[in-house]
């Protein structure tokens, strides 16, 4: 499959009725792909289906061409993930919480301690390496948990509303981060929010509404369909459009 990324007719129900329909898309290497949507869109049902949280009903997920499904071991070996909620353990200093994560994904030794000198480098954590993660400000937990998802230098990093609770300027500090990373490292990544300011006109957009995708293309792409002012008005017509 082509695409760091690739999820194709994705599906996913719960007893109370379908979360995802039909779903499909590409987040490619180097680009940084907008899951877009509202809450209870079902962005963080794709997430726990992309991360094999969950096992889908219908469809696929491929990460860096190995199927989901059929070679797990080496999809999620590309893959990095930050969830919505924290999973730091907060007892443990912001060293300790990197070689966790690079001992999860089979890094030990030198490959380990050169893992963990770049994370707390690439983040600006060095001041804080024997700091328990529980007396970090919230900016800064974020900031390692990104370099935990990045240990193990993966072509993927799903971040599921990664900067909620963040204030302003941590926001932006962290998107412009990962977006420097896209460009110079070719990473993917797959970001889902409902923030429309955390959006940049180049960026892959993909509309999710009520489990299914509304509408695909750069923001700019979709501006310039909708006939709109901005992401957010075209956001509503797109919506309206497909009778969302």
């Amino acid at each position: 499959m082509s695409g760091a990324l690739t999820v194709t007719g994705l599906g996913y129900a719960y007893r109370s009725g379908f979360a995802l329909e039909e779903v499909a898309f590409t987040a490619g290497a180097g680009a940084f792909t907008v899951l877009l949507g509202p809450n209870g869109a079902g962005k963080s049902t794709l997430v726990n289906l992309v991360t094999r949280l969950y096992s889908p009903g219908a469809g696929g997920v491929f990460i860096g061409g190995h199927s989901l499904a059929d070679e797990p071991g080496k999809a999620l070996a590309r893959l990095g993930v930050v969830f919505q909620q924290s999973t730091l353990d907060l007892d443990l200093s912001t060293e300790r919480n990197l070689r966790y994560g690079a001992a999860l994904h089979g890094l030990w030794g030198k490959a380990a301690d050169r893992s963990v000198e770049d994370g707390l480098a690439r983040f600006g954590l060095e001041a804080a390496r024997k700091q328990p993660a529980r007396s970090l400000s919230g900016g800064n937990r974020r900031k390692l948990e990104l370099a935990r998802a990045l240990a193990h230098k993966p072509a993927v990093l799903v971040c599921d509303e990664a900067t909620v609770g963040l204030d302003t300027p941590s926001r932006r500090a962290l998107l412009a981060h990962l977006r420097r990373l896209c460009r110079e490292e070719g990473l993917a990544v797959l970001w889902t929010t409902h923030l429309m300011d955390e959006v940049e006109e180049a960026d892959p957009v993909v509309l999710l509404k009520s489990g299914r995708v509304r509408a695909a293309g750069s923001a700019g792409e979709l501006i310039r369909r909708a006939g709109a002012d901005g992401l957010e008005s075209a956001f509503q017509a797109l919506l309206a459009e497909e009778g969302a």
